[in-house]
């Protein structure tokens, strides 16, 4: 055996000895309008540090997601307080809370990570048991949401948007959907190296195919401050999610198509055999005028679904950052601006 090959042998060891002992945890918030919620959900994930072994080092980094308001004022004011602990990261302009968690976790130093919503509607202290598993050698831990505490539309989406996801896309994702997650740095370093476009940064994690262990919880009802996540924003997410990992719309069209080509050769040796026997028979314009109106809207929905994945296609190629980072504080400058 080499020099190398022993120095190397040792390095590894001592890397994974200085896990074992003295962990380092990077807790990734991405943050939009969240200035009245960052006073609360600071101290609150600091003084979660107690419940975990001691010598845990941690690191929090958050991501002010091109916020409009005084959420920057805010993080940078929390910096000044834990200096020690808090970086922030401030992106040119709004790219959305999964783009703002890759930028975290290009950031993030942790041996482990995890991630957490500005809001507090997840739980911090389910994060001690998400890092007990992690020890045990599990490189992704999932928080799904057993139910949430919030009611109306916003829950029957989102059951809706989980039910959907789960049957037509990844079979093998907990009920009850999930964006409170724990993972190991080989994860987090994959979901960096595959820049995924137009995706659900948390999808990417379990479709990586780690065995990962999931937890239940209540998601909290909102206490602070007001949602962001319009109607528009959840449509877009499951548009992108589903495209992202599942081929069902194409194979929908498809079947369709197959189908509607049976119904027009019954309907046409139908018409034919009228001619045959009733020459004289009725015109049937108002039945032609039905099946051109179905059959043109079958046709504009699938170029629709169609254009889609051409779209992500495109975008895809063109290489654009996922976000551009303005200023960062507490964190150095050899890391690159655009991803």
């Amino acid at each position: 055996m080499s020099w190398l090959a022993i120095a190397n042998c040792l390095l590894d060891k001592v890397q994974r000895f200085r896990i074992i002992l003295m962990p380092k945890i990077s807790v990734i918030v991405p943050c939009y309008f969240n200035e009245g919620n960052i006073p609360v959900t600071v101290p609150g994930l600091v003084a979660n540090e107690a419940n975990f072994p001691a010598g845990t080092e941690f690191e929090y980094v958050f991501v002010d997601d091109g916020s409009r308001d005084l959420t920057l004022q805010a993080l940078l004011e929390a910096r000044a307080q834990y200096p020690d602990r808090i970086k922030v990261i401030e992106l040119v302009g709004n790219v959305g809370s999964y783009n703002a968690i890759v930028a975290g976790i290009a950031h993030a130093t942790g041996d482990c990570m995890s991630v957490i919503t500005a809001d507090m509607q997840d739980p911090p202290e389910l994060m001690v048991q998400m890092f007990d598993y992690w020890q045990q050698g599990f490189k992704l831990v999932i928080g799904n949401r057993q139910d949430r505490e919030e009611t109306g539309l916003a829950k029957i989406f989102a059951e809706t948007f989980h039910w959907l996801m789960k049957h037509l896309a990844l079979n093998n994702i907990p009920d009850g959907g999930f964006d409170f997650v724990f993972f190991d740095r080989q994860v987090a370093d994959e979901v960096v190296k595959m820049h995924e476009r137009n995706s659900n940064v948390f999808y990417l994690m379990v479709w990586l195919g780690y065995t990962y262990i999931n937890i239940p919880y209540v998601r909290r009802k909102r206490e602070i401050g007001k949602s962001r996540w319009t109607l528009q924003k959840k449509i877009k997410l499951f548009i992108d999610s589903l495209l992202s990992f599942s081929y069902f719309p194409i194979r929908a069209i498809s079947v369709v198509g197959l189908l509607l080509g049976v119904v027009a050769l019954v309907y046409g040796l139908y018409i034919i055999g009228l001619k045959v026997f009733d020459p004289h028979g009725p015109a049937g314009w108002t039945t032609l005028m039905v099946v051109v109106l179905f059959v043109s809207a079958f046709q504009m929905i699938a170029l629709g679904v169609i254009g889609e994945y051409v779209w992500r296609g495109l975008d895809a190629s063109r290489s654009r950052p996922l976000y551009v980072v303005k200023n960062k504080y507490g964190i150095g400058s050899e890391n690159n601006k655009l991803y």
